[in-house]
């Protein structure tokens, strides 16, 4: 059985539309542990495939895709430019432009129910 934490992480990701992007700590935030990001990686790691979350639409804080295998980088920027979403080479690194952010989110309640703002 999943956590609430896990569930409200997963809801807030599905609602991620295509083309933007949103950050570990800004889900983990909304989600109501604004220090929980790397518990956000782990829930995408084991989650992505049995509740297709749009996995790729998560990068690092500074905008660079945080996955360290080449294959599953290549994978993450490719699926984001299908979605239009700007792909750079910063030196080794990857990033993504930072102006397709998904717009903050913020919770209001108790209840898990969240509001999109700009």
């Amino acid at each position: 059985m999943a956590s609430v934490f896990t569930d409200v992480v997963c809801s807030l990701l599905s609602s991620v539309p295509e083309g933007k992007v949103v950050t570990y700590g800004s889900l983990a935030a909304a989600a109501g542990s604004p220090r929980a990001a790397r518990q956000v990686v782990r829930i995408l790691h084991s989650q992505s495939r049995s509740r297709n979350l749009p996995w790729h639409r998560v990068v690092a804080s500074d905008g660079h895709i945080a996955i360290k295998d080449p294959t599953g980088a290549d994978l993450q920027a490719g699926l984001l430019m299908r979605e239009g979403v700007e792909i750079g080479l910063n030196g080794k690194s990857i990033w993504v432009s930072m102006p397709g952010t998904f717009p903050k989110l913020i919770r209001i309640d108790k209840v898990a129910r969240f509001r999109l703002t700009c």
